[in-house]
């Protein structure tokens, strides 16, 4: 039987995260144990939490997303795909760490979301972070960033401008400021890994 027409109406595509994805897996995947439950926020179109899980059907994944679109394209896709390993989408509101409809996961994904939120959302994603996961858990962040010392591209610069421009709340983050934040929350300092495009994949250890 076809896939309904209104499910796939509901999928909704990325071109970013058809780019990266498997970039991102190639730097994730050793830090994912066989048995992980690895939970993702700000799981948008719901593409990368899809081609994880059928990269890695021994790891599990937990999509969530604040909109409800999203979750709506997120679930569209799992229900196509039909992955023992991909649960449905929840519901989670980055800025309240005490409410999220998670407990305990092995590992925390989160992918372009810090930089198009408040700052508040970092600083409760990693809250959050510290309460669920265990010693030796991971933080995985993958998106651009400030760094001392380091010079920024100009597709870097113009795109911190227009973010900055449409939410004066949003903008490219320091990675000093958000290790500074990992740190006081209890994680290592922070693995870097330089990714395609400017944009760098960072794991922080609980």
């Amino acid at each position: 039987m076809d896939f309904p027409l209104e499910k796939r109406l509901a999928q909704q595509s990325a071109p970013a995260a058809l780019r990266n994805r498997a970039a991102i897996l190639d730097v994730l995947s050793p830090h994912l144990p066989s048995g992980s439950l690895v939970l993702e926020l700000a799981s948008g179109t719901g593409e990368h939490a899809l081609f994880f899980a059928d990269a890695r059907p021994d790891v599990t994944f937990q999509p969530t997303d604040f909109d409800v679109s999203a979750r709506a394209s997120i679930d569209a896709y799992a229900e196509e795909a039909a992955l023992a390993n991909l649960r449905r989408a929840l519901f989670l509101d980055a800025t309240q760490p005490d409410t999220w409809p998670i407990e305990r996961a092995d590992a925390l994904l989160c992918v372009n979301m810090i930089h198009i939120s408040p700052w508040a959302a970092t600083v409760g994603l990693i809250a959050g972070a510290a309460r669920i996961l265990p010693a030796g858990g991971k933080l995985m962040l993958y998106g651009p960033y400030l760094r001392e010392g380091v010079e920024t591209a100009p597709s870097n610069r113009a795109f911190d401008e227009s973010l900055r421009a449409r939410n004066p709340a949003w903008g490219i983050r320091r990675l000093e400021e958000v290790a500074a934040l990992a740190a006081d929350a209890g994680f290592s300092a922070p693995e870097v890994t330089e990714m395609p495009a400017n944009n760098l994949t960072v794991v922080f250890t609980r």
